[in-house]
């Protein structure tokens, strides 16, 4: 978003940009967006981010099957409890992937707009821009994808079960039992 920073603060329109928009709100509420024009023409780290995102999508909504699947209380796949936690353990590896493509996207946006910030310019200071809400949102986003896919991938069952199956054996009650 633009910066609010310097000696003559404009305060009638805020100029936002993003990956895929750039945006003015006007202080009557009238907000118009325009999509940015060419792929080709867009700096590198909106690009880079772009793609960084797009990856993170496809990540973590692959992550969301697989681990569905891997789920104790679904009767989708192997009935295998050890087979099952691989699978959930699969599924957090890919949240966790997702996340860190998150986190790199929007830190890189970040240092951009950083460096954009306090590079030596003829621009005035406050039609710069500066951290938007959006970032703020990305991070914690990423944060959420890396800790549930870490608790994830903690259950995976410990070594000295794997490859065992407990079975509920009924034996024959011998004496009453009083409680």
């Amino acid at each position: 978003q633009s910066s609010y920073a310097g000696d003559a603060i404009i305060t009638a329109v805020g100029l936002h940009e993003g990956l895929w928009m750039s945006c003015a709100a006007q202080s009557t509420g009238q907000v118009q967006c325009r999509l940015h024009d060419s792929l080709l023409s867009l700096e590198v780290h909106i690009q880079t981010s772009r793609a960084l995102m797009v990856i993170s999508l496809l990540l973590g909504f692959f992550g969301i099957i697989v681990s569905v699947v891997g789920m104790k209380c679904t009767k989708v796949g192997e009935e295998d409890p050890v087979t099952k936690s691989r699978i959930a353990v699969a599924g957090g590896v890919l949240f966790v992937l997702s996340g860190l493509c998150t986190l790199a996207a929007v830190s890189l946006y970040a240092a951009q707009v950083t460096y954009e910030f306090f590079r030596e310019s003829t621009i005035p200071i406050n039609a710069r821009y500066e951290f938007g809400s959006a970032l703020f949102v990305g991070w914690g986003a990423a944060s959420l994808s890396v800790l549930g896919g870490s608790l994830l991938c903690c259950s995976c069952p410990a070594k000295e079960r794997r490859g065992q199956q407990y079975h509920r054996q009924s034996r024959p009650s011998t004496a009453r039992e009083y409680v």
